[in-house]
């Protein structure tokens, strides 16, 4: 099974063109508003080598493509790709296919990043034993309802059951192993380029996609807490909701394709959205069941805020129970359509049981993409 491609505008040749250490690969659309900033600071990588910045543009409508030009003649480190299919995985490949770099890194244009992330994931990829390195991604507001956002990602009902919350314990010096929820990353680009790179069936939830491939052939994959990139949450309770309905759906669809991925914290949202129906609908002794479940849930949330606000005192702790029951059933009921849509993730569920365990959940070989080689 090969990807589905996007053509990518870049130069004719790219064994013409200079040799750099490092490419970096920026998906982009309508970024009117930061995308100065962003960039600028990405320019301000320390790094011991030769750097390019891949900027993959999705037809943005607004100003974005006339200030990276602007920028481009400045900086002739930056280049400018076309990405026609727009999502974020397709432009990612389509900055791929035209990278010189031996080592290639993705960048997001809505995270700040350290200013040494190249030259810290570079040089721990230069040590061996793993062959995918990334810093963790640390949430920090703008308006009440992204901050909240931010605390309830440190509660541990926002944390969930991933190995990339034991960042913070493990501090600033130490490295994290992952099972999954990678943010970004740097590879080897031959490396990337024998996976594939990035799958364009998969719009939301590629980079967990692509971890499961490597995870499925026994990678390492290594975080590092001196790699922090700091994002902005969704702004509004509403946007979160829709944000992670579409990481449920392509969870569920990650989870089907490599069962490996799928852990038992992951089938707690779409638990609690079928309790909230059942409590519905449901007949009478299984509603009431189901409502008292509902009701321990709701103390959960509250709890949390309230330890939040007793260690932090921020006043948007109050509204923690909203933020994290908008990522719960917004993951749950994404999940839940993932499953409908894409076909439900049965060897997953089995392995989970411990009834047997698949390397693909759905007959997929492990995909490669020859149009990036």
């Amino acid at each position: 099974m090969s990807l589905v491609t996007a053509q990518p505008d870049i130069e004719p040749d790219r064994d013409d063109q200079p040799a750099v250490d490092c490419s970096v690969l920026i998906p982009v659309l309508n970024e009117e508003s930061h995308i100065r900033r962003t960039a600028a600071a990405m320019l301000r990588q320390r790094f011991p080598g030769t750097l390019e910045f891949i900027f993959a543009d999705g037809g943005s409508t607004d100003r974005t493509r006339q200030i990276l030009e602007e920028m481009r003649r400045e900086d002739p480190r930056i280049r400018i790709v076309d990405n026609p299919l727009r999502n974020v995985a397709s432009g990612l490949n389509a900055s791929l296919a035209g990278a010189r770099g031996q080592w290639v890194a993705r960048m997001d244009a809505h995270a700040d990043f350290p200013r040494d992330y190249l030259a810290l994931g570079v040089e721990r990829l230069r040590r061996g034993d793993t062959r995918w390195v990334s810093g963790p991604a640390v949430p920090r507001g703008t308006n009440a309802v992204s901050r909240a956002v931010a605390l309830a990602l440190r509660t541990r009902l926002g944390r969930g059951g991933s190995r990339k919350w034991a960042i913070e314990a493990a501090g600033p010096g130490a490295e994290v192993e992952l099972d999954s929820g990678v943010f970004a990353g740097i590879w080897e680009r031959e490396v990337l380029l024998s996976y594939g790179g990035w799958d364009e069936h998969w719009p939301r939830n590629s980079d967990s996609e692509l971890a499961g491939r490597f995870l499925g052939n026994g990678e390492r994959l290594v975080c590092l807490p001196a790699m922090a990139a700091g994002y902005v949450p969704r702004g509004s309770i509403a946007g979160l909701f829709r944000q992670y309905l579409d990481y449920g759906d392509f969870r569920a669809k990650t989870a089907r394709r490599h069962p490996h991925t799928l852990r038992r914290s992951h089938l707690l949202p779409p638990a609690v959205v079928i309790a909230i129906a059942a409590s519905l609908i449901a007949p009478r002794r299984p509603r009431a069941t189901a409502r008292a479940g509902i009701a321990g849930y709701a103390a959960l949330l509250v709890a949390a805020a309230a330890r939040t606000y007793a260690e932090t005192g921020e006043r948007e702790a109050a509204l923690i129970p909203l933020a994290l029951a908008a990522m719960h059933l917004g993951h749950g009921a994404g999940f839940l359509r993932g499953a409908v849509r894409h076909g439900p993730p049965l060897a997953a569920l089995a392995r989970l049981r411990g009834a047997g365990e698949a390397p693909t959940g759905d007959g997929s070989p492990p995909v490669f993409n020859p149009s990036l080689a």
